[in-house]
């Protein structure tokens, strides 16, 4: 109670004395989009809270909470330099995940179930190895985000990832390379999108094994485009606005 009843006050804070119209919130997952419930992953004390109940009842507006990415995957087309018909968004954090955009409206899976894209399993290497065991977080072996996410770099190379090497950051990039072509070959998305920290922060160092190892894979469909994100550290804050105006069209306002 303690922190919704901040995230209210700072809500008040960031409007002013403009009257708040629609919210917007981009939050880890996993979550239920339609009834506003948040059990974010890393945060336990926030399972099960109820936040699009609470906002709505505190301040009488449209209120619409999606996973983070796949609110980023919005930002980017609507704020981006184009509108393909499925857009691609990956971040690489803390984390490593997925949105999936088609004609502009975020995909889900069954029950509304945001699809876990960082938890594919690829034929890895690690500095050169590829008998290395590499457990995930989630109870599996061998996923992406064991691999190629900030926190995954530095436990397998013993250094944060502003301060790998070339080789090293040729084989991140062969290892994401795999799970974009994995990506592809499912969805055939026009542009794939890269973001978060580890890509804004990395001088852009693995792109071109990235891109190599997914175009030489990819047989039966088309390479998409593949690109940084245009908005940086702010794609996630920005898909709240976006989840914002988008609640409010909803409700004719």
């Amino acid at each position: 109670q303690e922190g919704l009843n901040l995230l209210c006050e700072l809500t008040r804070e960031m409007a002013g004395h403009e009257p708040i119209e629609a919210i917007g919130v981009a939050c880890g997952g996993p979550l239920d989009p339609f009834r506003g419930i948040v059990s974010p992953l890393h945060q336990p004390e926030w399972r099960g809270v109820p936040l699009k109940e609470f906002f709505e009842a505190r301040f009488k507006c449209p209120f619409r909470v999606e996973v983070d990415t796949d609110a980023a995957a919005l930002a980017e087309y609507r704020f981006g330099p184009e509108q393909p018909e499925r857009l691609l968004y990956i971040t690489l954090s803390t984390g490593v995940g997925g949105g999936l955009l088609l004609g502009g409206s975020i995909y889900r899976g069954s029950n509304g179930i945001h699809p876990e894209a960082g938890h594919q399993a690829i034929p890895y290497r690690i500095r050169g190895r590829s008998d290395v065991i590499v457990p995930c977080r989630c109870g599996a072996e061998g996923c992406l985000e064991a691999l190629v996410s900030g926190t995954a770099i530095e436990t397998l190379y013993g250094k944060p990832a502003e301060e790998l090497d070339e080789e090293s950051w040729a084989e991140v990039g062969r290892n994401l390379g795999f799970g974009l072509r994995n990506l592809t070959l499912l969805y055939a998305p026009e542009v794939i999108v890269l973001g978060g920290g580890v890509v804004t922060g990395s001088g852009n160092h693995f792109l071109p094994a990235a891109e190599k190892t997914m175009r030489e894979g990819l047989r039966l469909v088309p390479t998409p485009r593949l690109r940084v994100s245009a908005l940086g550290y702010h794609t996630a804050l920005l898909g709240g606005v976006a989840l914002a105006m988008e609640s409010l069209t909803e409700a004719g306002k």
